[in-house]
């Protein structure tokens, strides 16, 4: 339930928001679209910020693998690097 008056309340703030700006509800798609990636790049900062605070680096895998399935709603592709095996010496060559 509380999470439903929390919606409502955000949902209220936002319809006040627009109202001050004089923009159309529902908003025209261009300014929904842009409203909601804002909204998910936004949901990104605070684990961000938690990571910065835990002394953990922000690194580009990182960002990939945690933030960019969530904003863009595609699961991140594992990347297999292929380490060369190690080499024999060829002992019969001495």
């Amino acid at each position: 339930m509380k999470l439903y008056v929390i919606s409502l309340a955000v949902g209220l703030l936002v319809g006040i928001i627009y109202a001050v700006l004089q923009v159309r509800s529902p908003a025209p798609p261009a300014i929904a679209l842009i409203g909601l990636l804002g909204m998910l790049i936004g949901e990104q900062i605070v684990p961000s910020v938690k990571r910065l605070m835990d002394g953990e680096k922000i690194t580009v895998s990182w960002l990939r693998s945690e933030c960019v399935p969530k904003i863009s709603g595609v699961e991140a592709k594992p990347v297999l690097v292929e380490v060369p095996a190690p080499q024999k010496k060829d002992e019969s060559a001495v």
